[in-house]
C-alpha cells in the first residue's frame, strides 16, 4: 500500500510502498477514510532533530484519523467489520492512573507505551496511507449518526484539543465573561466554534490575515481585531469596564502572542498556551494580573473526544476542510507551511 513517510528528521516526507498491515490480539486495523494534516506535522518535518523527543523517523505520517474497520485482532469486541470509525490519537501505556480513566497524553508510564509521548503519525505509523494499525482498540470509537470520516478526522485533533483547553476552564466563561481566541488557524477556527457551542461567553479573536478573521466572524466570533501594537487596549476596551478577558486561548504561542495574553487577561483569569511556536512570557510578581494561571495543554481525553464527535455530528463544531488526495500530500503540507489553506487540510485516500 501506499504510504506517505518521514524518513529522516529536518526533511520533507515520502510516498513510498509499504506492506499492508495486520492486526495481532486486542489490534484494529483501520481502512483509512480521511487523515488531517496539522501544523505541528511541520515542525516535525522542519525543526525536529534527534533527541528532541524519545522517537525518531522512519514513520509514515497523520495522527488525526476516521475511516472504517477493515480486519479485527483476536479477543476485540464491540466493534465489527466496515464499521465508521474514529481513532484516539495518543497511545499511552493503558495501565497508569492516568490512562485508565482515558488522559494517555499525560501517560505516567512511558516505557509501557507503544511508543513514549507519541502515537500513530508521531513516532509510529499513521493515518497517511490506505490502511492504519492501532496498537488497542480502546483507540477506536464508533462514529454517532450523521458524521462521516472526513468530518471526523480533524475533530481527533484539531476539534478535541481546543475542547480540551476550553472544557478546563467552563467555569470562568458564564454569561458576561468573555473569551478570547489569539490566531484563527487549524485549531483556532474550531475553538471559537467550541467556544460558542458549550459556554456563554463572548468571543474575542485576533489574528494577522484578515481571511483568518473572515472565518472567525462566520463561525460566531462576537469581535475580531487585526493583530497590532495596540491590540492589548483594543480586547480590554471590548470589556465590561475595560476588566480584560477572562479566558484566553492562544493557538500561536510567540513571545508577541503570549504578551498579548497576558496584557489582555483579566485578574482570576486563565492563559492557555495551545500553540507551539516555542515563545517564552516571563512571569514575575507583577508582570501578569493577580492569580492568573498559564498552563499549557497537549490534545485531550478519549471521553472527550467521544464528547467533541457528538459536537460534529449534531452540526455545532465542523471544521472548515479542503481534501488533498495522497498523491497531493507533499503539496498540502507546503500550503500549509505557506498560510494557504484555510482551515484543516484533509488527506483522502
Amino acid at each position: 500500500m501506499r504510504a506517505l513517510r518521514l524518513l529522516n528528521w529536518k526533511s520533507e516526507p515520502e510516498l513510498v510502498e509499504v506492506d499492508e498491515p495486520t492486526p495481532g490480539p486486542g489490534q484494529v486495523v483501520v481502512r483509512i477514510g480521511a487523515a488531517g494534516a496539522c501544523h505541528s506535522d511541520l515542525h516535525l518535518m522542519h525543526e525536529f532533530e534527534p533527541g528532541t523527543v524519545p522517537w525518531n523517523p522512519p514513520f509514515t505520517l497523520g495522527h488525526e484519523n476516521a475511516g472504517w474497520v477493515h480486519a479485527l485482532g483476536a479477543g476485540v469486541t464491540g466493534l465489527e467489520v466496515g464499521q465508521p470509525v474514529a481513532v484516539y490519537g495518543p497511545w499511552g501505556c493503558g495501565t497508569c492512573a492516568r490512562c485508565r480513566v482515558g488522559v494517555d497524553p499525560y501517560c505516567e508510564n512511558p516505557a509501557g507505551a507503544p511508543v513514549p509521548g507519541g502515537g500513530g503519525g508521531l513516532g509510529l505509523d499513521g493515518g497517511m496511507a490506505e490502511y492504519l494499525l492501532v496498537p488497542a482498540a480502546r483507540h477506536v470509537l464508533p462514529l454517532p449518526d450523521g458524521l462521516d470520516p472526513v468530518q471526523a478526522a480533524p475533530l481527533t485533533d484539531a476539534g478535541l484539543t481546543p475542547y480540551h483547553a476550553v472544557r478546563r476552564s467552563w467555569g470562568k466563561l458564564p454569561p458576561g465573561s468573555t473569551a478570547l481566541v489569539i490566531g484563527v488557524g487549524g485549531l483556532g477556527h474550531v475553538g471559537v466554534q467550541i467556544l460558542k457551542a458549550t459556554t456563554a461567553a463572548r468571543v474575542v479573536a485576533v489574528d494577522t490575515r484578515e481571511e483568518a478573521l473572515a472565518l472567525a466572524r462566520e463561525y460566531g466570533a462576537d469581535l475580531t481585531l487585526r493583530s497590532g501594537a495596540g491590540t492589548a487596549d483594543e480586547v480590554r476596551a471590548a470589556t465590561p469596564g475595560g476588566r480584560g478577558v477572562d479566558v484566553v486561548l492562544d493557538f500561536v504561542g510567540v513571545d508577541a502572542t503570549l504578551r498579548l495574553g497576558a496584557a489582555s487577561a483579566r485578574t482570576l483569569g486563565d492563559l492557555t498556551i495551545v500553540g507551539i511556536g516555542g515563545g517564552t512570557l516571563p512571569v514575575s510578581y507583577f508582570s501578569v494580573p493577580y492569580e492568573v494561571s498559564i498552563q499549557t495543554t497537549y490534545w485531550g481525553s478519549r471521553p472527550e473526544l467521544t464528547e467533541v464527535l457528538d459536537l460534529g455530528a449534531r452540526g455545532l463544531v465542523r471544521p472548515e476542510i479542503t481534501t488533498f488526495g495522497l498523491d497531493q500530500a507533499v503539496d498540502a503540507y507546503r500550503r500549509l507551511r505557506d498560510g494557504k489553506v484555510a482551515g484543516r487540510a484533509v488527506i483522502v485516500p
